[in-house]
């Protein structure tokens, strides 16, 4: 008998357009996972008084988030193949809304950073989906016009999220920002018993079989990762030795794990990381501009909030309205984007789009304590303009020329290293940061601002600038190939 819960059945329940009430319940589980990464940064201020925090442990609310979706990334491809994508994507929003709840009740700071990392882990696992989806069940020619709606709504999060959650905490406190996700995590569950399918990628049932995770990948990505961002903590007034040790031992892990990911394909075994998908060059230079991208994208989403609230003294609820055009104006922009996807290269999309997030780097040195904010407004919507044009085409660019058993593996490796990027990228903003107040003679503990703290953080947009022009080259290197045949999803 057919399993009411398999793709052709609910296919055959639903008609033609059931792929597009699956990609919307997809949505709502994504923008919850989006939201719960970004919103909170406008409670790190109150956070950091409530628990007297130091700059270094605040910003681990961010990174250890960060790091923890970061790896939860390589296990989507082997927990989809075991478990399917219904009971996959039911988990992680159960754990999401879970860690929204601990977050906040919680009464100590430790209990509120693992709150973080349990919606670190279940954000990371759901994200790479969509992805698989896209490229398996939607045809070539609607790619981009699926990948577009999905990203107008899914950007409706980071859009909405600073904008209620600066409201909610300015009115209830900060632990009021981490209930934002359960309403949305109950609505995805219901969808998902309605749209998601039981089966696993390609068809197969998933009935708790399937390949075994790869452990000892896991533990190398897991040890590398942890080193790396560590070891970035450290650089910023820890121990010298230290640092250079842990940075040292992430580059040690890295070399191992690439050393065991060859032995693994050599003798046939199930591997964290497919090595395959690096024989296609335009995946390659995919995964090199997500990774530079990742550490401007999620640098300057951890750097805006703190530069409104510390440096232009902004109360909270200021920094999701200002933020909140712009967002509109991107949610905007994908759905344009996408349908160019199929009109205009890859390259054109993502670089053009890279060369004005760079641009809107640029131009906040000229931001005062005296400017309109006006001017703040402009150049945020200029930046998310830019990532409009690089939302929907990079992935898609990217994973087009991969052989379809390649496709899970192939989202979940571009995502970890977008992220990777990412959560670096928090990392090294908060480093160059502290590096340049205290060049300046200034830190962020002092009340009040200065001439001094405001060219800190310009120096530091110009860092983020010129990061995003490094990626625009690698940008240009995108081919595209030509389409794939989808197949069941």
């Amino acid at each position: 008998m057919t399993d009411p819960g398999s793709s052709t059945a609910l296919r055959e329940r639903h008609g033609p357009r059931y792929r597009w009430l699956l990609m919307m319940a997809l949505m709502v589980g994504v923008m919850a996972s989006i939201m719960s990464s970004t919103v909170v940064n406008v409670a790190i201020p109150g956070m950091s008084h409530y628990f007297t925090l130091t700059q270094e442990r605040a910003q681990w609310v961010s990174s250890g988030f960060m790091v923890a979706m970061t790896i939860s990334m390589l296990t989507t491809p082997w927990l989809l193949s075991r478990f399917g994508y219904r009971r996959t994507y039911v988990g992680t929003m159960i754990l999401l809304m879970a860690g929204g709840i601990g977050g906040g009740v919680a009464m100590q700071f430790p209990l509120v950073l693992a709150a973080r990392v349990a919606e670190g882990l279940a954000a990371g696992v759901v994200q790479p989906i969509p992805a698989i989806i896209m490229l398996r069940a939607f045809e070539p020619h609607e790619q981009g016009r699926a990948s577009g709606m999905f990203g107008m709504g899914v950007v409706l999060a980071p859009a909405l999220g600073p904008s209620i959650g600066g409201l909610l905490v300015d009115a209830f406190g900060w632990r009021s920002i981490f209930f934002m996700v359960v309403p949305f995590c109950l609505v995805s569950i219901w969808l998902a018993y309605r749209y998601v399918p039981t089966s696993a990628p390609g068809g197969a049932s998933a009935a708790g079989g399937g390949p075994r995770l790869d452990w000892r990948g896991l533990v190398l990505g897991s040890v590398g990762t942890l080193c790396l961002l560590n070891g970035l903590l450290e650089v910023r007034g820890g121990d010298p030795r230290l640092a250079g040790g842990l940075l040292l031992a992430a580059l040690a892990a890295l070399g191992v794990l690439i050393a065991w990911l060859r032995r693994a394909r050599r003798t046939g075994r199930e591997a964290l990381i497919n090595l395959d998908l690096f024989g296609y060059r335009t995946y390659t230079m995919g995964t090199l501009v997500a990774f530079i991208y990742g550490i401007a994208l999620f640098g300057s989403t951890y750097l805006l909030p703190v530069y409104m609230q510390m440096a232009l003294e902004l109360p909270a609820s200021h920094v999701g309205t200002i933020l909140l055009p712009s967002g509109i104006v991107l949610a905007i922009t994908i759905g344009l984007a996408g349908r160019l996807t199929t009109r205009l290269p890859t390259r054109v999309l993502v670089g053009g789009g890279l060369v004005l997030l760079a641009l809107s780097f640029a131009l906040m040195p000229t931001v005062g304590l005296h400017t309109g904010l006006w001017v703040l407004v402009a150049w945020a919507t200029l930046g998310r303009i830019g990532l409009g044009f690089i939302l929907p085409s990079l992935n898609l660019g990217a994973m087009r020329p991969l052989a379809k058993a390649l496709i899970p593996q192939g989202a979940s490796a571009i995502n970890f290293l977008r992220m990777l990027g990412g959560a670096a990228g928090v990392s090294l903003c908060a480093i160059v940061l502290e590096w340049r107040l205290a060049v300046h003679g200034d830190a962020l503990t002092r009340p009040g601002t200065s001439l001094a703290r405001l060219a800190a953080f310009n120096e530091s947009f110009l860092l983020l600038a010129a990061i995003c022009g490094i990626a625009v080259i690698a940008a240009w290197q995108l081919r595209d190939p030509p389409g794939h045949v989808p197949v069941d999803q």
